[in-house]
């Protein structure tokens, strides 16, 4: 069984018996094949929905999926996730926070946040310019910043480590 969020706040649990796909105990009707153009669509209990999917996170097993114009955030836990879960074991509060490295040659125009400060995903943590263009490198999982090992108008190297996080 697989349990899947939507929003982080809607939870299903789907199924598969005897071939055929069960939400929430429910038997549904479904099939979804990708167009050529990258759009997917979806026939849903004689329904017809066209999907488009935004971002996909498989180390967190995250999708964000645009329906009918509507954004979903759907997360899957497998059977084992749901185990960890159930005993108490957060796999993602586990996940040791890489350092964030210079990803190409350039000059650190502005460091955004300081040592201690707690971090989200997404959060703007270096502004780099590379190529006569401003990049904001953000965090790629909530931390803490651990330490800061450059400094601004400092020129780095591809794989320079700019950011250490905890």
């Amino acid at each position: 069984m697989l349990e899947l969020t939507v929003n982080d706040k809607n939870i299903f649990s789907v199924t598969e018996e005897e071939g055929h796909l069960v939400l929430n105990g429910t038997p549904a009707s479904w099939d979804a094949s990708v167009q050529p153009n990258g759009l997917v669509s979806v026939l849903y209990n004689g329904k017809s929905y066209t999907a488009i999917i935004e971002k996909t996170d498989r180390n967190a097993k995250e999708i964000t999926l645009r329906v009918n114009g509507q954004l979903y955030k759907t997360s899957i836990k497998e059977p084992i996730d749901q185990l960890l879960s159930n005993m108490g074991i957060d796999l993602k509060a586990m996940q040791k926070a890489e350092p964030v490295k210079a990803p190409m040659p350039g000059m650190v125009l502005k460091i955004l946040v300081a040592p201690g400060q707690q971090i989200n995903k997404g959060d703007g943590l270096v502004i780099l310019e590379a190529m006569k263009m401003e990049n904001i490198l953000k965090a790629s999982t909530s931390a803490t910043v651990k330490a800061i090992r450059v400094s601004e108008r400092m020129a780095v190297d591809k794989g320079a480590i700019l950011i250490e996080l905890e």
